[in-house]
């Protein structure tokens, strides 16, 4: 499994590990493997299928689905890449100037619901198929 493109490599793995939740202490069923259910929710989210979709190598969906979301509600999502993101920085691993600025990423007007201005044909009254008062009293004179 870990020739595959969307699973962690060892080196990734060995860096993630240490900072993962553990079952210790955890009422109810233990967790499943995280490295199995991880790489489910990374193909998931690299693919963008659904989850029912995710392939049975990474367990039942519902599972990689639940770890995903529980680990948002609870952030541990949020902690893992506080801690990787400084261990990284630390290490001098990070360029901070490749980072980019999304206030300067232009939207397309239809993206954020703009309306364009009406065409002169919707001003006029429509595109002249129909006949209007004056077309009429034209053709009748």
């Amino acid at each position: 499994m870990t020739g595959e493109r969307e699973v962690l490599t060892d080196a990734q793995w060995a860096r993630l590990v240490p900072l993962l939740p553990i079952n210790e202490g955890k009422a109810g069923k233990p967790w499943g493997d995280h490295r199995r259910v991880i790489g489910g929710i990374l193909w998931k989210l690299r693919t963008g299928a659904p989850w029912r979709d995710v392939p049975a190598r990474y367990g039942p969906y519902q599972t990689c689905a639940d770890r995903l979301y529980r680990w948002r509600r609870d952030g541990t999502w949020d902690r893992l890449l506080q801690a990787l993101q400084g261990r990284a920085d630390a290490a001098d691993e990070l360029d901070w100037d490749a980072c980019l600025d999304a206030s300067v990423v232009r939207a397309h007007q239809h993206a954020a619901g703009a309306r364009g201005r009406p065409s002169q044909a919707d001003v006029k009254g429509g595109s002249g198929t129909r006949p209007t008062r004056r077309s009429a009293a034209a053709g009748a004179g």
